[in-house]
């Protein structure tokens, strides 16, 4: 797997990430499936910072929380119910061997999309698969790439006031679009320093969404729209079947 992006690995910038972006209405969508499914044992894949694994620990289920970012592991455990949960650094391979009998697996935050090599991508549906129990569910989020919300990301340098009083500029210019892959780079200047990162995700048509979780092993019982961004993002619900004990 590739290194994760600064953004999440830059101890300086993984404490600035929950505060950059307070919002996160988007996990609210997360915490109602976890309740409509009524699942216990869920496992975060690419949990950042924990905004929703500290959530759902909060409601007494038994999470872990796996991302290959440390410096934002770090983060994640001084945070109120984090001692609740199971953290573990390293990418979605890590879960193999150790969680085997999860009810849901997550990954927030158009995760899928850091994936930008098939290899990648298969290993970590494989590693999913793999730390699910018979009928567990996989649920998980990607951006539609024909609606081309990137060509809304760009934006000039602009001044942040951060609740501690301090400002922050913030600037994001897309670098490259060559589809399924796009290159962006961001910064931020914050006390005198300019912290940067450079990021590159991969969209995924729907149909190659649906072939590659068939092809792992899963059976998807739904597509949602993503309620807090109608019409750019699409949800993906799957889960391995009931006595199944090897994929396909």
């Amino acid at each position: 797997m590739r290194e994760p992006d600064a953004t999440f690995a830059d101890p300086r910038q993984a404490e600035l990430y929950d505060v950059l972006d307070p919002d996160r209405g988007d996990l609210d969508a997360y915490v109602a499936l976890a309740e409509e499914l009524g699942v216990q044992r869920v496992v975060d894949v690419g949990c950042g910072t924990g905004c929703l694994a500290v959530r759902l620990a909060e409601l007494g289920l038994t999470v872990v929380g796996v991302d290959p970012a440390a410096a934002s592991l770090d983060v994640a455990r001084a945070k109120p119910y984090a001692d609740r949960i199971t953290w573990i650094h390293g990418d979605a391979t890590a879960l193999v061997g150790l969680v085997e009998d999860a009810d849901l697996v997550v990954m927030t935050g158009n995760v899928a999309q850091v994936f930008v090599t098939d290899e990648e991508w298969h290993a970590t549906l494989a590693a999913v698969w793999s730390s699910l129990r018979p009928g567990g569910w996989f649920v998980f989020e990607t951006r539609r790439p024909e609606v081309r919300d990137w060509e809304t990301w760009s934006s000039p340098p602009t001044p942040v006031t951060l609740p501690d009083g301090r400002t922050a500029v913030q600037s994001c210019t897309v670098t490259d679009v060559a589809l399924p892959l796009l290159t962006f780079e961001g910064w931020t200047e914050i006390d005198g320093r300019r912290l940067s990162s450079t990021s590159t995700l991969r969209f995924r048509e729907r149909a190659e969404v649906l072939a590659d979780l068939e092809r792992a092993g899963f059976q998807v019982s739904d597509v949602r729209d993503a309620p807090d961004r109608p019409g750019k993002e699409l949800v993906f619900l799957a889960r391995v079947a009931a006595g199944s004990t090897t994929p396909g």
